[in-house]
């Protein structure tokens, strides 16, 4: 396939240096000033952090924010109920008194990029011991942090790049008030489910919108009445020209976290190790969710965020180790270090400052190892576990004097409840219990695990997993959690954890230091390349072209899928919560090809498309762009066999998914009939209608 790209998320701010002339040359129309820049409104001014979890971008004068479906799922399900099916049945203000308040949601821009790395540096040199080097960038971070915001209601952070060789400052602007607009039913929104989860052909209308709201004077402010629709810098244009194989792209957006310059020592544990225990935990649990979601429409609303957070990386895990496994990852690595091991020896002062680094990355594995086990069956089976993380809100409260925070606390507990079922969570605890008791060693068990008496049964007695203890007064909440086995166990498995935490990070931390030292020879003997550094949850920009691909031999993938692969993935005589459940209504615009100013250039109705941007989690609700910076898609997730892109990208085989932009602004207009969201967008590039015929 033709598609190009070059492996990397790239700085913003570095674009002009680092990236614009290979950019062109690949088709961009733009320049790096364009994309990035403090004095004039530019991309990045339509480009949001989206509850610090996903991006959106804003595409009106009005606020009018763009997102994922699945990153806007857990506040549809917050305004759902059994009577009121919002996850089922979709929703669309169709006025802006009808949009949907959401307490807790925030969008933040970036006001600016610094490369603040010679300040945070100041003070440190070769000789440094690494406690006071740490202690001296931790002040001078803090520092420079608070100095750059003092005077505004900006924030600051400033995060490290190359494992601590560079660092950069990000000044953000955050706003709290973010309504829900419009999100369509999750047949649509989730069409396909579990079993098209990183798959392709796609045929997913993966998209939500909301509006940000501001104070009158234009000021960031929490709800209220009086508030008005945020007025961007930027928002960005739509363009109908379509895709065609070939085309420039380009990804904006704030991707989470790679790992690009693992050694091969520990990619071999990742798929050898790491990643089959993870994908067996969360199948264990996802079997289970499962069969009670069936069960009961009540569980299924209750648990439908939750089935879809754990097999959204349950599916990632299985077909990233694939992908590792079938283009030879750790043999790959292994080239890469033997050149680098031989650039080394070809020079006595690199020999005295490389010379050993890799050799001491694979003995700081070597201590990791005994507890990589009993780290990821904590987090993944117990800290990520509804009743003991409740029980841990439960004593938090009993501490907590009365006043306002405890009240914040108590509604956080309430809010919890509304989504959790006993019956359901005893039953994955029982089957975390029983795996971590056949998988882990027995020096890493709990207290309670060594005892005849079953530990679930004990955990979940009493009835302290109810609403009405949120009714006791402090002195009896107390008294009463201190008799239950649930604080006992929770306090055995956080000790636990603390423990294998320590055993676990220690030598990680001196991984990251050698790491450092190693990706600084690898950028010394590549100086005419240019290395991306690792995501990090800041914003990036990826580029890439449109294109198939060849997941295997004999087997091709277009680069696009239309509404026709939507009718024919439906299974008929389903309920409306099937994952291939096709709405009526969408059938007869189908039937009648009652399309609009929606279809491509041969008269279809385009839903998805591949292209070769290096994406990742973080990335779902980015806009994907065209040369010219307008607005085409919407990036939502990965072909299976690109999900190995987070630890070796390789061009010939990594896809990003996005849904076409044609297909939403149809959904919006012809299904959901909101033609006044569609009036506030500005649209460029429309082409001709086709001809009927």
């Amino acid at each position: 396939m033709p598609s190009l790209a070059d492996q990397g998320m790239w700085l913003p701010l570095l674009l002009k240096d680092l990236n614009e002339d290979r950019m062109q040359e690949l088709g961009m129309r733009m320049t790096a000033e364009d994309i990035y820049s403090i004095n004039e409104g530019s991309l990045k001014d339509a480009i949001v952090s989206f509850g610090g979890y996903c991006t959106g971008e804003v595409i009106s004068s009005k606020g009018l924010l763009l997102t994922n479906h699945h990153c806007g799922y857990g506040v549809v399900q917050s305004h759902s109920s059994v009577e009121n099916d919002l996850l089922t049945n979709g929703f669309w203000a169709m006025s802006q008194e009808e949009e949907l308040p959401n307490p807790g949601l925030f969008v933040s821009f970036i006001v600016r990029i610094e490369d603040v790395t010679e300040q945070v540096l100041e003070g440190i040199d070769a000789n440094t011991p690494d406690i006071k080097r740490e202690g001296t960038i931790k002040a001078n971070m803090e520092a420079l942090s608070a100095a750059a915001v003092a005077g505004t209601h900006y924030e600051a952070s400033i995060k490290p790049f190359y494992y601590g060789s560079e660092y950069y400052m990000f000044v953000t602007e955050t706003f709290t008030d973010v309504r829900l607009v419009g999100a369509p039913p999750s047949s649509i929104g989730k069409f396909g489910g579990d079993t098209d989860n990183w798959e392709w052909p796609r045929h997913t209308g993966d998209f939500s919108m909301f509006r940000i709201y501001t104070a009158p004077d234009g000021s960031p402010a929490d709800y209220a009445e009086e508030n008005v629709p945020y007025k961007p810098k930027r928002f960005l244009n739509i363009s109908l020209g379509g895709v065609e194989e070939g085309d420039f792209t380009m990804v904006f957006g704030f991707p989470g976290s790679t790992q690009q310059y693992l050694t091969s020592d520990a990619v071999r544990m990742l798929v050898e190790e790491t990643n089959p225990h993870r994908i067996a935990i969360r199948e264990a649990k996802l079997a289970i969710m499962d069969g009670y979601m069936q069960a009961s429409d009540k569980v299924r609303i209750q648990y439908a965020s939750k089935y879809a957070s754990t097999a959204n990386y349950w599916k990632k895990w299985i077909g990233e180790s694939m992908g590792l496994e079938r283009f030879d990852a750790v043999g790959m690595k292994m080239k890469q270090e033997e050149a680098f091991m031989n650039w080394v020896a070809q020079d006595a002062d690199r020999q005295a400052v490389y010379g050993n680094v890799l050799d001491n990355i694979t003995t700081e594995l070597q201590k990791v190892k005994p507890a990589n086990l009993p780290y990821h069956y904590l987090r993944e089976a117990f800290l990520r576990h509804d009743g003991l993380n409740y029980a841990g809100l439960l004593y938090q409260i009993s501490s907590t004097p009365a006043g306002a925070e405890r009240d914040e606390l108590v509604a956080e507990a309430r809010s919890f409840l509304k989504d959790y079922d006993p019956v359901v969570d005893k039953a994955v605890m029982r089957e975390m219990v029983s795996m971590y008791y056949k998988n882990v060693p027995e020096e890493y068990h709990p207290r309670s695990f060594k005892k005849a008496s079953d530990p679930v049964e004990g955990f979940y007695s009493g009835d302290w997993n109810t609403e009405a203890w949120l009714d006791a007064n402090l002195s009896d909440l107390s008294k009463a959690l201190n008799k239950t086995s649930a604080v006992k166990f929770l306090m055995e498995i956080q000790q636990m954890y603390v423990q294998v935490r320590e055993a676990y990070n220690q030598p990680q931390d001196r991984i990251d230091e050698l790491t450092r030292l190693y990706v600084k020879g690898l950028r010394e003997m590549n100086a005419d390349k240019a290395y991306a550094p690792d995501a990090n949850s800041t914003l990036r920009v990826a580029y890439g072209q449109i294109g198939g691909m060849e997941p295997a031999d004999g087997l091709l993938y277009k680069h696009y899928t239309t509404l026709d692969g939507v009718i024919a993935k439906e299974v008929e005589g389903v309920a409306a919560t099937h994952e291939f459940y096709v709405e009526p209504k969408l059938k007869e615009l189908h039937a009648d090809r009652d399309y609009g100013r929606w279809t491509n250039a041969e008269g279809d109705l385009p839903v998805g498309f591949l292209a070769s941007n290096h994406t990742t989690g973080g990335n779902s609700g980015s806009p994907v762009l065209d040369a010219d910076g307008n607005l085409i898609g919407l990036n939502f997730d990965r072909t299976w066999q690109s999900t190995m892109s987070d630890v070796m990208y390789n061009a010939e085989i990594c896809r990003n998914i996005a849904v076409d932009v044609r297909y939403i602004c149809f959904i919006v207009e012809k299904f959901a009939g909101a033609s006044h969201l569609i009036e506030e967008m500005n649209f460029v590039n429309e082409m001709e209608p086709a001809e009927a015929e």
